[in-house]
């Protein structure tokens, strides 16, 4: 008997708890409780990694390759890293960049490569460095390759958030010993 009282004790306390029996008493905390909870959520974190891609040709060259050089072929990954204060104002910017070339003769040798700034029929100035140096060509033996290019400071944030926002009006571009203005390049675009 002592144990049916103490269960029977128990169950009021649970429901008493639970908000009775079915009154509707409760039902302003829990909405209470949601509204607070929400409002504690942190806003959503903004973006600070933007990747790019460029598919890298002979014929978007201005003017197109015509040679033996122009059976290769590639891409180029560029990863812009970004800082930002607790503002959301750009403080930073760091650049990465990912070529794989394929298809060129074996004696094609490679000297640098870059973002220029530049439509796809336009020849536009150097942006953003890779920091590679036409004194040491790397020799595309086996007609292809891969290069990696990492931790670029992109000094100008202006700059970097124009490509972010505006990745179309650049191009990637690779330069040869043949072709010094460019032997393969491609316009930037968000990769998806």
């Amino acid at each position: 008997m002592k144990r049916v009282f103490i269960a029977l004790a128990a169950a009021g306390l649970v429901a008493a708890a639970c908000g009775g029996a079915g009154t509707g008493a409760a039902t302003s905390a829990p909405v209470a409780a949601a509204t607070t909870a929400a409002a504690t959520t942190a806003a959503p974190t903004p973006q600070n990694t933007f990747v790019f891609t460029a598919d890298l040709s002979p014929a978007n060259e201005n003017p197109p390759i015509t040679d033996a050089e122009m059976s290769g072929s590639g891409t180029a990954t560029v990863t812009i890293n970004t800082a930002k204060d607790s503002t959301g104002k750009l403080v930073g910017a760091t650049a990465k960049f990912e070529i794989v070339l394929k298809g060129f003769p074996s004696t094609t040798l490679i000297l640098i490569s870059h973002i220029h700034k530049g439509d796809a029929k336009t020849n536009g100035s150097v942006v953003v460095d890779s920091g590679m140096k036409a004194t040491e060509p790397i020799a595309l033996t086996t007609g292809g390759t891969s290069i990696t290019k990492d931790n670029l400071t992109i000094t100008d944030l202006v700059l970097a958030a124009d490509i972010i926002a505006n990745p179309g009006n650049y191009y990637y571009n690779v330069h040869s010993m043949l072709h010094m203005g460019g032997v393969v390049r491609g316009q930037l675009k968000l990769k998806a």
